[in-house]
């Protein structure tokens, strides 16, 4: 599958009643889309690549966010 298909069905994916597992998982998944649009970044300095690297990181961040959980004081 092409890079930008996986991003695109990672972007369409429905975030909310999902597992914990699978907020590992998509964690996971999302950090190695950002690494792999990242090397082409490098090499051609697209700006598209870098604002779909924006996008992918808020939904990163959202989804280990919920995976730490508040703290317990």
């Amino acid at each position: 599958m092409d890079l930008m298909e996986r991003v695109a069905e990672f972007e369409a994916r429905k975030m909310s009643g999902i597992t914990t597992s699978d907020r590992v998982t998509y964690s996971r998944e999302v950090k190695a889309l950002i690494l792999e649009i990242n090397e082409i970044y490098k090499e051609t300095k697209e700006v598209e690549l870098m604002d779909i690297m924006k996008r992918l990181t808020v939904k990163k961040k959202k989804i280990e966010k919920r995976l730490k959980g508040n703290p317990i004081n």
